[in-house]
């Protein structure tokens, strides 16, 4: 008996040993290949600041704006196309009024006009943003408009499309923000330069830099974005989209081409899914230039479960599809986020394993033959804490640049500093944002309903079949913001330096200004 248990031990020992470096051998097969993306990505941003560098030094002190300043000559403004920016609000929050500012003060020299589209008067943004217009009045072209309820595609969809219904004739481009994307001042001139350089573009998008306000949740927001933004650090084509900020050409929603509007009307959910999908399905090109970095400051008081909530609304976004290679892909997508998520954390959880083996042993001392598997166990331990290190290393060596880089395209701005970001909640965040995500994925797969900003939305068949508004129900705050959804209106805004320099665009985009 003795013989057969030392076999049967034995056996069991070889099956542990390899699902230990079966699941090692892929947590520590990821974890490189994810600093390869960020390494690269920490590239191209570095990249941008060489240059940016190189500019200033040869006597350019407007370098944030354009790279050769000759463009600032008034024979090069003048020419330069009208473009319309469309912000779709709900609710209003703490940064809110800061974002709008730093929108509405761009220094782009060509015609712009901005439109603030609300579902109601009763949105507390309609309130907000309406003591905002007179303090720009006569300087800029904004409004504030009011779209009504969505009945076929989400709200937010809604509001973009009846924006984009209303701009100016002689727009040539669209611009789609968030209300919470914080921009520079040149990022409107250098996504249209782009546009305007290569015509094939079909949209030019950015990303945000997520700056945490120190709860756990704000971490997981930002562990969540991070291995995205590797892919919009690219410097140029990309395949991936992020719906707070898209520039388009104005006359694809005109014309309806490719099928943007309907496609986006009928039983849309997802604004950035969508357009995608429309992209792949007709090989249109969609660009990232590395300067379409944002900050995006999250709520101070953002808790664990309004991520939760933000986190359902991001996997809710792989059910949503408009063609069966959308469905696919999407599926893919699903399946290959849920595998890879898992297999993250589990090596963690057979170090935990190992590490309470070692101190069992080392306490109750046990012979050295029984420590041999304990000690390849802490071998691979050691191995797996350097791949972690290397990860971290790897993040904060890209939010360090991007933190520079926003720092050096908005020089009035507030200083954005890394020492606020705390490492240790950015490793448990890491643990928790994978383990959570197939959990929320399968979650939204069984459920085809999702709760976004108090109003309900069921799919059927990759698409919006019926919507449900009920104050009672839902949050009464938005996730990332903390916007307030129902009954608080906004404060009149204070006056502030950004303000004072819009004040002064309309003299800064005379004639005048550039005569010699």
């Amino acid at each position: 008996m003795g013989t057969g248990w030392n076999y049967a031990r034995g056996g069991s020992m070889r099956s542990l040993r390899f699902l230990m470096n079966l699941f090692y051998s892929k947590g520590m097969r990821d974890l490189p290949n994810t600093c390869h993306w960020w390494a690269f990505a920490a590239f191209v941003r570095n990249r941008e600041i060489k240059r940016m560098k190189s500019s200033m030094r040869a006597g350019n002190s407007f370098a944030f704006l354009f790279h050769d300043i000759n463009e600032l000559e008034h024979s090069n403004q003048v020419n330069l196309p009208r473009v319309t920016v469309v912000m779709p609000l709900k609710g209003f929050g703490e940064h809110n009024l800061h974002n709008w500012r730093s929108q509405i003060t761009s220094l782009y020299g060509g015609p712009l006009e901005f439109l603030f589209v609300v579902e109601s008067t009763e949105d507390p943004a309609y309130h907000a943003v309406s003591c905002l217009i007179p303090e720009f009045k006569d300087a800029v072209d904004v409004r504030v408009i009011v779209a009504g309820l969505s009945t076929t595609c989400s709200q937010k969809i809604h509001n973009q499309l009846f924006g984009a219904e209303k701009m100016h004739k002689d727009s040539k481009y669209v611009l789609f923000l968030d209300d919470d994307v914080r921009l520079h001042p040149g990022s409107i001139g250098a996504l249209t330069a782009e546009m305007e350089k290569n015509p094939e573009i079909f949209i030019q998008t950015g990303y945000p830099l997520d700056l945490p306000s120190g709860s756990l949740g704000s971490y997981c927001i930002y562990e969540y974005h991070m291995p995205c933004s590797m892919g919009f650090a690219t410097g140029g084509k990309t395949f991936f989209l992020w719906g707070g900020c898209m520039m388009m050409h104005a006359d694809d929603f005109r014309y309806d081409r490719y099928g943007v509007v309907s496609g986006l009307r009928d039983g849309g959910y997802s604004d950035d899914m969508t357009l995608a999908a429309i992209a792949g399905a007709h090989k249109r090109l969609i660009t990232s230039p590395p300067v379409a970095v944002f900050p995006h400051p999250l709520a101070s008081d953002l808790s664990f479960s309004r991520y939760w909530n933000y986190l359902r609304k991001q996997t809710f976004v792989l059910e949503s599809y408009t063609t069966k290679v959308n469905w696919i892909m999407n599926r893919a997508l699903f399946s290959s986020h849920c595998y890879l998520s898992w297999g993250f954390v589990a090596p963690y959880f057979m170090a935990m394993t190992h590490v309470a083996a070692a101190l069992r042993i080392y306490i109750r001392g046990y012979a050295h033959e029984e420590t041999i598997f304990v000690s390849n166990g802490l071998l691979l331990v050691t191995c797996l804490a350097v791949c972690t290190f290397t990860e971290l290393f790897s993040m904060w060596n890209l939010t360090r640049i991007e933190v520079q880089l926003c720092n050096m395209l908005s020089p009035e701005a507030p200083r954005l500093s890394l020492a606020s970001y705390n490492w240790v909640l950015v490793f448990i965040a890491m643990l928790v944002d994978n383990f959570l995500y197939p959990i929320s994925a399968l979650r939204s797969h069984f459920s085809q309903s999702i709760n976004w900003s108090g109003i309900r939305y069921h799919l059927k068949n990759g698409k919006i079949s019926k919507i449900e508004r009920s104050k009672d129900k839902g949050p009464i705050y938005t996730d990332l913001g903390g916007k307030h959804l129902y009954g608080k209106k906004g404060a009149p805004p204070r006056a502030s330096l950004l303000g004072s320099l819009a004040k002064s665009l309309a003299q800064w985009r005379q004639p005048k200004k550039f005569d010699g």
